[in-house]
């Protein structure tokens, strides 16, 4: 009987943890990844982060076409259950991504993936609160456009978010981490399990769990 209270203690421990850490607006009963709780994970090491291209033929910096949605400020503040995160002007939290690379800053996100993870495109500097001057800066993508880099790493919205504050997009894939405002991944709240990125949008699909990996 003894060990049955304990075990009943643990699994009751266990669920307070879970729902802790769940982001604002998640439904366990409707989501394909499983609920988060708090582990830690080591940064990537370098040498498995692509290098930039040195190649003579990149695209110049263009402004982004008119029907892109521009950052223009970065703010650094703490969410309840999250901690310390970073998000646009309308407080859509950003998220950095492993395949990347941030010394030297290089996006890898494109085509199919950047309908996922939109880029945190900018035309000038963004208004910055929060976040140091020194730890903001821009990597020129494939198409010619400047998305915003935060210690080195390019940042990104996610589709799966579907109100400024929540953070669906943590863990997804393995790679895609909400960023903090020194650029590194804030690791308070990871899914149990990998779960899986939405569907590009108007990609066919029928909805829910896309099995893309990005």
């Amino acid at each position: 009987m003894a060990h049955l209270k304990r075990t009943t203690v643990i699994v009751a421990s266990a669920m307070v943890a879970l729902t802790a850490c769940a982001p604002a607006g998640y439904d366990g009963a409707n989501s394909s990844a499983a609920e988060p709780v708090a582990v830690a994970a080591a940064e990537p090491t370098a040498s498995a982060e692509p290098e930039a291209s040195a190649s003579p033929d990149a695209p110049a910096d263009k402004a982004p076409p008119s029907d892109v949605r521009i950052t223009d400020e970065l703010v650094g503040k703490k969410l309840p259950r999250m901690g310390q995160v970073v998000t646009d002007q309308d407080g859509w939290v950003l998220y950095r991504f492993d395949k990347d690379s941030a010394d030297p800053p290089q996006s890898n996100c494109v085509d199919k993936c950047a309908q996922v993870w939109p880029p945190a495109l900018t035309d000038g500097n963004p208004q910055l609160q929060g976040v140091s001057d020194d730890k903001v800066g821009t990597v020129t993508r494939q198409d010619g456009t400047r998305q915003i880099t935060i210690g080195g790493w390019p940042v990104y919205r996610y589709i799966g978010d579907k109100k400024p504050g929540q953070w669906k997009g943590q863990g997804v894939g393995g790679t895609w981490f909400v960023v903090d405002t020194n650029g590194k991944k804030n690791l308070t709240c990871l899914p149990t399990g990998t779960p899986k990125a939405v569907a590009p949008p108007a990609s066919g699909d029928s909805g829910g769990d896309s099995g893309y990996s990005y």
